[in-house]
């Protein structure tokens, strides 16, 4: 299976609303746009950051359908599934392959604790009911169950899993799941914004990224520069993405991503609820981040 554009700068991202919460489709394709003219090498629908469990199934298809068109072959596109069931995550699989996308992403099922078994079966159904080729997203944070590298050595065998995103934050454990499948093709990716280089310095294809919706150029900076050899470069670039994305913590997870592009002026909507706003206080300080950052004048 080609696994060849597995790789680079994927962001996850986000998902325009309206009042009504049903998909801004303008202001989608403008981000569509807005990412690709950075330079993205790849997008990811229905993302955590893209806010998939605030919508119906309709709108997700939507969402997705929407993010395909507007990128028109320009960029491979992601489709991602956070589904419980199996059933449910098997449906939306044949949904993604239906709308043309070019690869898919699974999170481990939110709210169980399944052993190693139950998700190695999960995952194997998944890759099995489809024909596209799957990336495993590890992200223990929000989801409470930890891939092990041991499955995720196990699941590389399967024709048709060839990577991972991890979002652990646990260097480690990225290093353990490229050392166990650096000889099977398999493509691990960075999910922590701040843990890019460190990933790519031990083997790694690339990032899945939500700070490359807002600063895209400056994220695939850090990728380019690693790959043309200057890593002094590389590591200036991460250091200078590294406060916006410490500044996420200004919101519930993932308002703040929302946030920064509404100061910077793509009017994305609100948060889906019951998620809210930042406070005028974070805001300053979201905004105070950004103009530092270059991304936004200052005042006077």
């Amino acid at each position: 299976m080609e696994t060849g554009f597995v790789r680079g700068v994927i962001p996850p991202i986000i998902t325009p609303v309206d009042g009504d919460e049903r998909v801004d489709e303008g202001a989608l394709r403008r981000m569509v746009d807005h990412v690709i003219s950075g330079g993205v090498h790849g997008i990811l629908s229905l993302g955590s950051n893209g806010e998939f469990f605030g919508l119906d199934r309709e709108e997700q298809r939507r969402a997705a359908a929407l993010t395909l068109d507007q990128a028109a072959g320009r960029v491979p596109v992601y489709v991602g599934i956070g589904a419980i069931s199996t059933r449910e995550c098997v449906r939306t699989a044949a949904m993604a392959g239906s709308l043309g996308a070019q690869a898919i992403t699974i999170l481990p099922p939110m709210f169980l604790s399944p052993s190693d078994e139950e998700l190695y079966r999960h995952f194997l159904a998944v890759a099995e009911s489809t024909d596209l080729p799957v990336l495993l997203y590890n992200n223990p944070d929000r989801i409470r169950v930890n891939l092990s590298a041991s499955l995720v050595e196990r699941l590389a065998d399967v024709p048709n899993i060839v990577g991972v995103k991890d979002s652990s934050g646990d260097l480690v454990l990225t290093a353990e799941y490229i050392r166990r499948t650096r000889k099977k093709g398999f493509r691990v990716m960075a999910g922590r914004d701040v843990m890019i280089l460190g990933t790519l310095v031990y083997g790694g294809v690339g990032c899945v990224a939500a700070t490359a919706n807002i600063v895209p150029a400056l994220v695939v900076e850090i990728y380019e520069k690693f790959l043309d050899g200057d890593l002094e470069g590389a590591r200036e670039a991460q250091f200078r993405l590294a406060p916006l994305r410490m500044a996420f913590n200004l919101g519930s997870f993932p308002v703040v991503t929302k946030e920064a592009l509404n100061l910077l002026g793509f009017q994305v909507g609100e948060p889906i609820r019951p998620n809210a706003r930042c406070t005028e206080a974070n805001r300053a300080k979201l905004r105070g981040v950004l103009v530092q950052l270059g991304a936004l004048k200052g005042e006077g």
